[in-house]
């Protein structure tokens, strides 16, 4: 068995104030719909500055002490793995503004649905709010892709 395997990082976070939560509409085609800020993690860059970059350039917040939370993990059509770090913090400070990425506003958690997701963000914000729950796991058998939560 391999053991190096080239692997592409991203990270997510969940920011909150109390039952509000911090949502980008999303405009880009390729992953359209309310998501949470986030992005790819630079060659050499850590992880916890790279979330705290992410959420600033596509907010305008300064976060602080994010929570490692969970992660999702599947296998690009290159057969890289792609890790994605989810994190959350109610710690934070600045103005929103908006972003190439779309619109940033705050919403209350239960108004959630009332909104076009993004691609798995009931999933994701699932595992970010579980005390047991760490993992969404992509993984194709017979051609189809397939996923679970663990």
């Amino acid at each position: 068995m391999e053991k190096v395997q080239k692997c592409i990082l991203t990270n997510i976070c969940l920011v909150y104030q109390g039952n509000k939560i911090l949502v980008i509409d999303r405009q880009k085609k390729d992953w359209p719909g309310l998501t949470f800020p986030g992005g790819h993690v630079e060659k050499d860059e850590d992880f916890d500055t790279s979330v705290k970059r992410e959420v600033k350039e596509e907010t305008g917040l300064t976060i602080y002490k994010p929570i490692l939370c969970g992660i999702e993990e599947f296998k690009t059509e290159n057969e890289d793995r792609y890790l994605m770090l989810y994190y959350k913090t109610d710690r934070y400070k600045g103005k929103l503004k908006d972003s190439k990425e779309g619109k940033v506003f705050w919403i209350e958690r239960e108004d959630l649905k009332k909104y076009k997701l993004s691609l798995d963000l009931e999933r994701i914000l699932k595992i970010m709010e579980s005390d047991d729950l760490s993992e969404l796991i992509y993984y194709r058998k017979d051609d189809k892709w397939l996923s679970k939560i663990v």
